[in-house]
């Protein structure tokens, strides 16, 4: 027991280091590659996790600071009602609301602001995102219709001469302009294109992923058991031939299908950037938009609180949290000491968690993290005065710390199980600041119940077992 103890200690001083490390780190980028020894080429070594943007250098991971503290950008969309009935228009804005906020928000944690709005005959959306500097990336982002279509030739056998070729390569675009097919699909797949039954509502996931040959990023198409089998049918159909995937009326990729493709996946390739393929992925998830946007005014926005209220907030928190630790030795001693060491190293991790994922704060995040603090005190009190009953019953002292933490467990896990339902009910319902607020408490809870078991346990079990 005592070797475990010793083990476990390494790895709380190891967990610590890092999350010291992390709250202390600059922003300074890395290159992940290494050098063939046979070809002697470098390779860049890419990191991908389900849902997570590519990292392919360390990004900066100082805090992130949500609108009310920090600014951001403002941006106001038009939307096109033209072709959209009277009676539907609401509907339509509300979903096109519903798409932006998953493309901003896709993560749950940058709290922007999307709102709708009509003036007059204009529907218009206002969006507000934090900490964006570059006005036209999130523009491109929010507005981009990011509708995905399949093209396959019309299969005639039709047959032409050289001067038809060649005045088809130069006048495509024109004719599929004027026939509203995407730009380019005529010079792809031929004369009197077809537009296939797959499009992005089969789609269930894209992620980005790396060529193993380039290294290049490109996009995972993983589609429906329906899309899956419309896949499967199109490429059975066209094994030797082109199709064509169009994006927004352009097409973007034209592969010629070697063999069918029954497993329900695809990959987009092109000359992406890290940072384009994300933007392609999340836009695909979030769907694509029932309207088209155009950009009514586009500006920065500085903060609505500002410096003097985050200082503010800091103030008060790490104040709060003085007290705790003074409340704690006065009333447990020693053990109210360990309890203080254990909520430090507690307070540590949380912050290199809201660093990691990146969490944006605001006042109402920061108010999560406070409240996760004292949710993590409490926990700490259940145990030492279980402590304290099993000692005045005449337990050993080492009989009373495991039976302390073996009995006030399952209050302890029934209390954060049900703050846990809390947040989660608030993240799936609310928006903006109020999921930000439930992602920092969601963390806070989860840390503190690690801090209370884990770390609590270990340090009394080396400092008051002989």
């Amino acid at each position: 027991m005592k070797h475990h103890s010793r083990w476990a200690l390494l790895f709380v001083g190891i967990l610590t280091l890092l999350a010291v490390g992390i709250n202390l780190s600059a922003p300074v980028p890395f290159d992940f590659s290494w050098k063939n020894p046979f070809t002697q080429k470098s390779v860049p070594i890419h990191y991908t996790y389900p849902g997570i943007p590519v990292v392919e250098k360390i990004r900066d991971l100082s805090f992130r600071l949500g609108l009310d503290l920090q600014g951001g950008s403002s941006i106001t969309f038009t939307a096109n009602m033209k072709d959209i009935p009277q009676s539907q228009r609401d509907d339509a804005l509300n979903s096109a609301k519903a798409v932006i906020e998953k493309r901003v928000n896709y993560f749950g944690v940058s709290e922007p602001v999307v709102q709708t709005e009509k003036v007059n005959n204009d529907y218009r959306i206002l969006v507000e995102i934090p900490g964006v500097s570059d006005v036209n990336q999130a523009v491109s982002l929010v507005g981009k219709t990011a509708k995905l279509t399949f093209w396959e030739g019309s299969g005639n056998n039709i047959k032409l001469t050289a001067s038809e070729s060649a005045y088809l390569a130069t006048q495509s675009a024109m004719l599929d302009y004027q026939a509203g097919r995407p730009i380019g699909v005529t010079q792809s797949v031929g004369p009197g294109p077809k537009k296939t039954n797959l499009s992005g509502s089969d789609l269930k996931q894209a992620a980005v992923t790396f060529d193993t040959n380039t290294g290049k990023p490109q996009v995972q198409l993983t589609f429906t058991p329906a899309g899956a089998k419309k896949f499967a049918d199109i490429t059975s159909n066209n094994v030797g031939k082109i199709v064509a995937i169009a994006l927004d009326q352009q097409v973007i990729e034209a592969p010629t299908v070697q063999q069918p493709i029954v497993g329900g996946s695809a990959v987009i390739t092109g000359s992406f950037t890290t940072q384009q393929a994300n933007d392609l992925a999340i836009q695909l998830n979030a769907g694509a938009l029932p309207v088209s946007l155009s950009v009514l005014q586009q500006q920065a926005i500085g903060a609505t609180l500002g410096q003097s209220s985050l200082q503010a907030s800091l103030i008060a928190g790490i104040l709060g949290f003085i007290v705790i630790i003074i409340f704690m030795i006065i009333l447990y001693g020693r053990l109210g000491v360990i309890a203080s060491v254990a909520l430090v190293i507690y307070s540590l991790i949380v912050l290199s968690l809201f660093r990691l994922i990146p969490v944006t704060l605001t006042l109402a995040g920061i108010a999560g993290f406070i409240l996760s603090v004292g949710i993590a005190v409490d926990a700490n009190i259940l145990i030492f005065e279980r402590m304290k009953e099993e000692l005045r019953r005449g337990r050993t002292l080492t009989t009373s710390i495991d039976l302390g933490f073996s009995r006030a467990w399952p209050s302890i896990r029934d209390s954060n199980v049900s703050s846990l339902i809390t947040s989660a009910v608030l993240f799936y319902f609310g928006t903006g600041v109020i999921r930000g607020f439930a992602v920092t408490l969601a963390l806070g809870i989860a840390v503190s119940m690690f801090s209370a078991i884990f770390v609590t346990k270990t340090f009394l079990q080396i400092f008051y077992r002989k």
